[in-house]
């Protein structure tokens, strides 16, 4: 895996995130590990100090896994709130958590759930709260 870009998270989503982790058993799901260690590498800033293109939770973001022509334009979200039809991505999802604290034009290869990995490149932050 390629190194891994810097990524920028608010104290509130740190906060909120570690929380949920800390809610979860060991084995919830498979991400989980992956989850803390972005957490764990992320610099984290006062929610008025997360700059507007990244993506925080509760983003819209449009974004592009590279060597497709898929895009989507999906919502991150606490698994609370995901709509299974679509619309909104869980942070435990393996690409939620590659997106969080991750910059417009930002690319980060992630792990596909049947093996191998793809990249997923940030379009646009479509709207931060």
């Amino acid at each position: 895996m390629s190194k891994r870009p810097e990524i920028v998270i608010s104290s509130r989503d740190a906060d909120r995130l570690e929380d949920l982790i800390d809610s979860l058993s060991k084995d919830a799901f498979p991400g989980k590990a992956d989850l803390e260690n972005e957490l764990a590498r992320a610099r984290v800033v006062a929610p008025e100090e997360v700059p507007p293109d990244v993506v925080t939770m509760n983003s819209t973001v449009r974004f592009r896994v590279e060597g497709t022509d898929e895009e989507f334009t999906l919502t991150l979200v606490y698994p609370k709130d995901a709509d299974p039809n679509g619309g909104s991505i869980s942070i435990l999802a393996p690409v939620g958590s590659a997106l969080l604290g991750l910059p417009q034009g930002g690319e980060i290869d992630w792990p596909k759930a049947g093996g191998g990995e793809h990249r997923v490149r940030i379009e646009e932050i479509v709207y931060q709260p």
